[in-house]
């Protein structure tokens, strides 16, 4: 079930949080909760992807995009991700999630996230590919900066998330059936 509860305190915990540039980063705190967990008692793997919209979506805000795709009437759509997950987070334990918008090309908007333990250890990061769409499909990234009054390039890509994005053209779509 999505967390919706949790959604509407982050949106209103944060409605009031000081604009960020569009490539800064929002930082916000969460708990594992016994509805987040697996059979192991932490952290689902599942779990942790829509946490990860708790940071996004306020990150949105806070950049001035949810009020463009209002106004626009856009949406917000994920594309594509990947994930490592290198520490468990167990129940009750309280972390810090950071997201971040890291580059933009003609079509996509790559975003970074990750969640920290309290003793500092990176416990999971995330890069996903987002997307701006309308009824005709996708929005560029270049128009959607417009609709911000936005005049800036896209930062260069960390070499990382440029051999991501390569590695994505070589995989098939759609995936071979046997």
């Amino acid at each position: 079930m999505y967390p919706v509860m949790r959604m509407i305190k982050e949106m209103i915990k944060y409605r009031n949080a000081p604009s960020l540039p569009v490539t800064g980063t929002h930082i916000s705190e969460h708990r594992c909760w016994p509805s987040d967990i697996d059979l192991w008692m932490e952290l689902n793997n599942g779990r942790t992807l829509t946490l990860f919209d708790l940071g996004r979506i306020p990150l949105a805000n806070r950049i001035g995009l949810v009020s463009v795709l209002r106004k626009e009437k856009w949406s917000l759509t994920m594309a594509g991700a990947s994930v490592r997950y290198r520490r468990r987070i167990r129940t009750f334990e309280k972390i810090e999630m950071r997201s971040r918008a890291v580059f933009w090309d003609d079509k996509f908007v790559y975003l970074e996230q990750s969640m920290w333990k309290l003793n500092g250890e990176c416990a999971n990061h995330a890069l996903y590919r987002s997307a701006i769409t309308d009824k005709n499909g996708i929005v560029s990234p270049a128009r959607v900066m417009k609709a911000m009054d936005l005049e800036i390039p896209s930062p260069q890509a960390p070499e990382w998330v440029n051999a991501w994005i390569e590695a994505e053209t070589e995989r098939p779509w759609p995936p071979m059936q046997e």
